[in-house]
This record gives structure tokens, C-alpha cells and sequence, in this order.
């Protein structure tokens, strides 16, 4: 896969240099895991905090599956 450049807001959760897709949602799920992002009763679901937000278009909660075409917004 080749490396796509992550915009401010993105790359403010996983870094600024290029990173391939794949990469890019592996070190996401780091960043929400280790802030316990994940909602506790709807584990498809993921709660926004403050730079999560503007990845996630404003949402406060987005499901997995929307996540990925958020991200798709974020990376050239």
C-alpha cells in the first residue's frame, strides 16, 4: 500500500509522516483503545473527544464502519 499524507487534524492522533491506509486505522484503534473511546455497552460504536472530532465531521459518536470513510476525508 502506499503512504497517504494524514491533514492537521489527523495526523494530530496518528503522526504527520506517510502512512498506508492500513496504518493509518491500526494506530487509530491504538489512540481510542488507550483513551477508552470505545462506548462500554455498544462496542461498535466510538465516542469523539477533542481530536477525534474534527476527523469525525463534528459527530460526538460514529460507528467503526463510518469511521473508515471519515478517515478517507483526512488522508492524501
Amino acid at each position: 500500500m502506499k503512504p497517504l499524507t494524514p491533514s492537521a487534524d489527523l495526523a494530530a492522533v496518528v503522526g504527520s509522516k506517510g502512512l498506508p491506509r492500513t496504518e493509518v486505522v491500526k494506530k487509530l484503534w491504538v489512540y481510542i483503545k488507550a483513551n477508552k473511546l470505545q462506548d462500554p455497552k455498544n462496542k461498535r460504536m466510538i465516542n469523539a473527544d477533542a481530536k477525534l472530532k474534527p476527523i469525525f465531521g463534528g459527530k460526538a459518536q460514529v460507528s467503526m464502519f463510518d469511521m473508515a470513510k471519515l478517515i478517507s476525508n483526512h488522508l492524501k
